[in-house]
């Protein structure tokens, strides 16, 4: 199993010591570095200045979200990225949810599964660079159709580094998991746990199993985003994963629909879920925090002593998962690196 060290996205301002953590991962043989956007900094950004001090590890964005841009804009970053970097270049895209689609881009949410379906074939048309991009789609239309009557099919003025850039698609439900195995190169999942690895594997399994699908589980990659704390007290490492999921689970997404909670109820928690749900919106975010169990940390997560996590460790290495993506500083990278690898 890989190792790749995803640094998020910004709170208030840029992370310190993000370069250090970075130069490290590289120096420790990790696979990957990892970017994402929320709703302030953007992720291609941080990826071309911290990646133009590395020379080896992969760069990748976990997440573009797809309405910040149009599909051809996305592979304009892509293309020059993938130049610049020689090549280790990855894109990974998402939907987000109607909260940040309609109330930050002022883009419409519904169909999400179509409109990503068409915005990855409009991405690789363009790297592929072999005829002027047209697309007739529901969601777009190249040229636009309504417009001036003036526009016309362009090629990409840059060549291609490669003529494929490899495409991960962030997803949590059964549907969107099923997309990624069918068009992409690679899943991107937030909330895994080993308990969960069956139902997952299922879905994979029918994208792959559909016409035209790009690759099977011999080729395709699965970075999942794991907390891993090496730390004699296991419940204060849960401590300090608490308050996220209480974020995510409570507070990310509406009442209505909200896609982390659905993991966990999925996964045997969803009366906890609704739980921390009530108490987040209302604005008891302690309580929120109080009433995850530490083994909901425990099943998506890497936490306690050494031993438990290599112990532990086993059982991941048996699922679909091919990197595990990390966070911390410098430090923590060294430490846990020499934990798990």
């Amino acid at each position: 199993m890989k190792l790749g060290y995803h640094l998020g996205y910004w709170s208030s301002g840029p992370p310190e010591g993000a370069l250090d953590a970075i130069l490290r991962a590289e120096e420790l043989g990790f696979d990957s570095v990892w970017t994402a956007e929320g709703y302030g900094s953007d992720a291609f950004t941080p990826l071309a200045w911290w990646g133009a001090s590395t020379s080896r590890i992969k760069l990748g964005t976990n997440i573009v979200q797809m309405s910040a841009r149009t599909p051809t804009a996305t592979a304009m970053h892509a293309l020059t990225l993938d130049h610049l970097s020689g090549g280790r270049f990855v894109l990974g895209l998402g939907a987000s949810g109607p909260q940040v689609v309609e109330g930050w881009y002022g883009q419409p949410y519904p169909k999400p599964l179509a409109r990503t379906r068409e915005y990855v074939d409009i991405v690789r048309k363009v790297v592929a660079r072999e005829a002027p991009v047209t697309h007739d789609g529901q969601h777009f239309q190249l040229p636009l159709q309504g417009g001036t009557g003036l526009g016309k099919p362009l090629k990409s003025t840059v060549h291609p580094f490669r003529k494929e850039i490899p495409i991960f698609l962030a997803a949590e439900g059964p549907k969107n998991v099923a997309l990624s195995a069918e068009i992409c190169d690679g899943w991107l999942p937030l909330f895994f746990s080993p308990k969960s690895d069956a139902f997952y594997r299922t879905a994979l399994e029918e994208g792959f199993s559909r016409p035209g699908a790009r690759r099977g589980f011999d080729d395709f990659e699965v970075a999942a985003s794991v907390p891993v704390l090496v730390h004699d007290d296991v419940e204060e490492a849960a401590s300090w994963i608490k308050p996220s999921l209480a974020l995510y689970i409570g507070g990310m997404g509406a009442k209505s629909v909200n896609f982390h909670h659905d993991v966990f109820a999925r996964m045997g928690y969803e009366d906890v879920a609704d739980k921390v749900q009530e108490l987040y919106l209302a604005g008891r975010k302690d309580e929120a925090t109080a009433a995850i169990p530490t083994s909901l940390v425990e099943d998506t997560s890497l936490i306690g002593p050494a031993e438990k996590i290599r112990d532990e460790l086993a059982a991941w290495e048996e699922t679909v998962v091919t990197t595990l993506l990390l966070r911390g500083d410098a430090a923590t990278l060294t430490k846990v690196a020499e934990t798990v690898g």
